[in-house]
C-alpha cells in the first residue's frame, strides 16, 4: 500500500516503523513542526521526523493544514503542503497522535473513490474518552481497562465508525508512560492488519460507535498536577501515575515544590481523623507513608526544583534528621 503517514510523538513513530516493516511504501509523512524542548529550549525535531529524515522521506511540517485565517507564511506552508498531497499518488492516509486537525478538503481526498480511507489509530476503547489525551484519564479515573481502536476518521472529534479494537487490562502500577509503550505496540500491530485488509482489495468493514458510554478526554493542564491531600489515597495514586511523565505530580513542602513520580495507596489507618491529610506518618520498606483524606499513600519516589528523581525513603531520611514533624501543604490548588 502506498501510505500518507502523518503523526508527531514516540507513539505515532512506533506505528510510522511497524508499517514500513511491514513492507508497505510511505509516501509522505506529515509531522508538526519542531519544538523547543529540553534545558537549553533548541528546536527538536519530532520522533516521527527523526524516522523520515533516517529512510529519507519526504516530511512535510506546516503549522496547520487549514488554510483558513491565519497568516500569511503559515498560509503558505499549508497551501504547498495541500498542493503536495492533492498531486500525491498514494492509497490510504495513517493517522497516528498528529496534534493537528484535519480538514474536510483532506478527508476527501484520503475518501476518493480510488483510494481507501483515512484510519486513525486512538488510545481507547472508543466511544469512551476521545480527544486528547484518553491514556492519562483512563488512569486517572480508575479505569480497569483501556485499548486500542482503529477509526476510520471524519469531520468530528474522533466519532468515526471504528474497524477494529482490542483491550488490554490496566495494572495497578502503570503509568502513562508504561501503559503508553503497550498500547503503541497493540496499535501498531492493529493498523498494520488493517492495512492487509485494504491490500486485499478492499475496505475493512467498520461500524458507528454506540451513542451510549461517550466520555471526553481534555488536554492535560499543568495545573492538574497540584496534590490536594485531603482527597483519597486511591485518588491521589491515580493521578500520581497518570501524570508520569509529564506533567507530574507535584506538592509544597516548606515552601519548595516537589515532584512525586512513582506511589502505592492503602486502606485508611485507624486514626486518619485525628490527623492532618500531607501530615508524614513515617517509613514503610519502599518508601514513605503520608496520611490522606481517606487512606494513607505510599510514596516511592521524589523529586526537588532541578535535582535527581530519588528514592522517598533516601529525601524523609534527611529530613528527619532535621525536624520531626513532616508535613506537605493539604491544598495546592492554585499552582501552576
Amino acid at each position: 500500500m502506498k501510505v500518507v503517514f502523518a503523526g508527531t510523538p514516540e507513539f505515532a513513530a512506533n506505528a510510522l516503523r511497524t508499517i514500513y516493516q511491514a513492507g508497505h511504501s510511505i509516501e509522505l509523512i506529515l509531522t508538526q513542526p519542531d519544538r523547543p524542548a529540553g534545558r537549553g529550549m533548541q528546536l527538536q525535531a519530532s520522533p516521527v521526523k527523526k524516522y523520515a529524515l533516517e529512510k529519507n522521506i519526504l516530511c512535510l511540517q506546516p503549522e496547520s493544514l487549514n488554510a483558513q485565517n491565519i497568516d500569511t507564511h503559515k498560509k503558505s506552508q499549508t497551501l504547498a503542503t495541500l498542493n503536495v498531497l492533492s498531486e500525491l499518488d498514494f492509497d490510504v492516509m495513517v493517522v497516528v497522535a498528529y496534534g493537528l486537525l484535519l480538514p474536510k478538503e483532506v478527508l476527501d481526498l484520503a475518501n476518493d473513490k480510488q483510494r481507501f480511507g483515512c484510519y486513525n489509530i486512538h488510545a481507547s476503547l472508543l466511544p469512551r474518552w476521545r480527544g486528547a489525551a484518553p491514556i492519562q484519564r483512563a488512569i486517572e479515573a480508575g479505569d480497569s481497562k483501556t485499548g486500542v481502536a482503529i477509526m476510520l476518521m471524519d469531520a468530528g472529534l474522533d466519532t468515526g465508525d471504528v474497524v477494529t479494537s482490542e483491550a488490554i487490562e490496566i495494572l495497578p502500577t502503570d503509568t502513562t508512560s508504561s501503559l503508553q509503550d503497550r498500547l503503541a505496540k497493540l496499535g501498531a500491530n492493529l493498523i498494520v492488519q488493517c492495512l492487509s485488509e485494504c491490500a486485499k482489495g478492499g475496505r475493512p468493514k467498520a461500524s458507528p460507535q454506540p451513542k451510549d458510554g461517550v466520555t471526553y478526554a481534555q488536554k492535560i493542564k499543568k495545573a492538574e498536577g497540584a496534590i490536594d491531600w485531603s482527597r483519597s489515597a486511591k485518588q491521589l495514586d491515580q493521578q500520581i501515575r497518570a501524570l508520569n511523565p509529564s506533567p507530574g505530580a507535584n506538592t509544597v513542602y516548606k515552601g519548595e515544590t516537589l515532584k512525586i513520580w512513582f506511589s502505592q495507596a492503602y486502606a485508611p489507618s485507624e486514626n486518619a481523623n485525628s490527623l492532618l491529610p500531607g501530615t508524614v506518618l513515617g517509613k514503610s520498606d519502599a518508601g514513605m507513608l503520608v496520611q490522606c483524606g481517606n487512606g494513607i499513600l505510599e510514596v516511592l519516589q521524589i523529586q526537588k526544583p532541578g535535582g535527581k528523581k530519588v528514592a522517598a525513603l533516601a529525601w524523609l531520611g534527611e529530613e528527619q534528621t532535621k525536624q520531626k514533624e513532616i508535613r506537605f501543604d493539604a491544598l495546592l490548588a492554585n499552582l501552576t
